[in-house]
């Protein structure tokens, strides 16, 4: 059976590269406003209010509103926002990093969206604290660099009109929208130290935790975190996990293409002391839309890997 999905925020970004996964679909019908009607309050919530499923690819004051919009027990709702990543009604859209994740999605009304720089960090890090592995009364730093498409229309312009820039670091005073979420979901009992910037890669991302294993005190060693790891992903068709000890460079290319895939690369010393984990992804892709489409797919309950780029 078909089933309607309405995306609230089309013309975004991230909305843009969902429609695309999703245009080819026979399982589902997109749900589509005239341009005069994109914005209009009582049209977006008829919409809402008669599609199976609805994703938001709106700024966070928006997804609330939009969400304030549902006026029936049965439209489900992806949001792609910040707005409720660590709201407890909502169920935490990254089906990979904790066991059972998959199934809460399957069964979920609401379901937030990782942000992309939580989830390569939560992918490296959640497991281990999970297990064991490493601690989570850590201050675990993360140097995170990302194409300029995740910084939306307006740092999209900048980026492309002022061909100067190379390298953009921010989040300088210490605060990120995305730092409570990295914190929560990995089951933190300290706040982490983030350090973003943005490079001239108009998508893809690389999300680094350097370690001091010596320092943590945990006793743990680099092959311990590279078998948990690749562990707890051996199943899964979109993560991947590789030892880099014999990696040159890790490149994020102006022109590199469109990817769902989520790869985490473990790169150590020769005594195992001292670790660099590192995750690649696409901002655009398992940060955003992948993700979107395949918690669409878990929750209508298709294989999830269905119209991923992978």
């Amino acid at each position: 059976m078909t089933q309607s999905v309405f995306i609230d925020g089309a013309v975004g970004t991230t909305g843009l590269e969902i429609a695309e996964r999703l245009a080819s679909r026979t399982e589902f019908n997109l749900v589509k406003l005239p341009e005069a009607l994109r914005k209009d309050e009582q049209a977006r919530r008829e919409a809402i209010n008669d599609s199976d499923f609805v994703i938001l690819c709106l700024p966070d004051e928006a997804a609330r509103q939009a969400v304030s919009l549902v006026a029936n027990e049965r439209t489900r709702i992806i949001d792609a926002s910040s707005a409720h990543r660590i709201a407890v009604q909502w169920t935490y859209g990254f089906a990979e990093f904790q066991e059972n994740q998959r199934d809460q999605i399957a069964n979920a009304r609401f379901v937030s969206n990782p942000g992309c720089y939580p989830t390569g960090f939560l992918a490296l890090i959640a497991p281990l604290i999970a297990r064991g592995i490493l601690p989570a009364d850590w201050p675990y730093a993360i140097n995170a660099v990302s194409g300029y498409s995740g910084g939306g229309k307006a740092l999209i312009e900048r980026f492309q009109s002022e061909q100067d820039i190379g390298f953009r670091s921010y989040g300088l005073a210490l605060e990120h929208k995305h730092m409570p979420e990295m914190k929560y979901h990995a089951g933190l009992t300290r706040d982490v130290i983030f350090a973003p910037a943005v490079v001239r890669a108009y998508r893809g991302m690389l999300v680094e935790i350097p370690l001091n294993l010596l320092a943590l005190g945990s006793g743990a060693k680099a092959q311990d975190i590279l078998s948990t790891l690749t562990d707890h992903y051996q199943d899964s068709a979109i993560v991947t996990v590789q030892n880099g000890n014999e990696t040159v460079e890790l490149l994020l290319n102006e022109n590199d293409p469109a990817t769902d895939r989520l790869d985490l690369v473990i790169c150590t010393d020769r005594q195992g002391d001292h670790v660099r984990l590192v995750a690649k992804l696409d901002n655009l892709g398992k940060g955003a839309a992948g993700a979107a489409v395949q918690n669409l797919n878990i929750m209508a309950g298709l294989d999830e890997t269905l119209g991923l780029r992978l």
